[in-house]
């Protein structure tokens, strides 16, 4: 799963191995909205892609009922991760783990899990590995578990905005086995999880799935 993309919104390495992603500042807020009114209380959560790890440090900190699992592929991720959670992390906030949701099979040794959370990634991988990661999301998540997928969408099959069908086409370009992917097609590969769509800033989508 792991590509080397040029991104408008790439993290930025700190001194003491913590990244910064831009991204991950502007959407926190209303992430964090989502999760306090749909995510479970108590129990355990798993992080796909977690990225820089800044994400990791809010919402565990805003959930110190869940034990929040942050996992992601690329090695310097890890470190950004684990650097994060010594200079902040609260209690809960558990050590990195390396993880290819891309990959078959994963989800068997990371289930059952009451919440997952996914961001930004779908965009930036194939078709044939998103469709791994959501099927194993399926998976994966617990009895009356919780799913929060967020980031951008195709809608019928087009971008609805200037700035979403530049980026698609940007990724395209760079891998033509990426790009948006197709809101219908993602809720086809959730199923038979239940899902809520929730509008978000920045023309983005948060697909909300509950498991029986």
């Amino acid at each position: 799963m792991s590509r080397k993309l040029t991104l408008p919104d790439a993290p930025t390495p700190g001194a003491d191995r913590r990244m910064q992603a831009p991204s991950a500042g502007r959407n926190a807020g209303p992430i964090l909205d989502v999760l306090r009114a749909h995510a479970p209380a108590r129990g355990r959560a798993l992080e796909l892609a977690a990225g820089t790890g800044e994400h990791a440090v809010d919402f565990s900190r805003a959930f110190p009922g869940l034990a929040w699992q942050p996992t992601d592929l690329d090695p310097e991720r890890l470190a950004s991760i684990a650097a994060w959670r010594q200079a902040e992390g609260p209690d809960n906030l558990l050590p990195p783990r390396a993880l290819d949701a891309a990959r078959a099979g994963w989800a068997a040794a990371e289930g059952p899990a009451d919440m997952i959370l996914l961001v930004n990634l779908l965009h930036l991988i194939s078709d044939t590995e998103a469709e791994t990661v959501l099927t194993g999301i399926v998976q994966a998540l617990g009895p009356g578990g919780t799913g929060f997928l967020y980031g951008p969408f195709l809608r019928d099959g087009e971008a609805t905005s200037p700035g979403d069908a530049a980026f698609h086409a940007s990724l395209r370009a760079q891998d033509p086995a990426i790009g948006y992917k197709d809101l219908a097609w993602v809720i086809t590969c959730l199923r038979p999880l239940s899902t809520t769509i929730v509008e978000m800033p920045a023309n983005n989508l948060m697909v909300i799935v509950k498991a029986n």
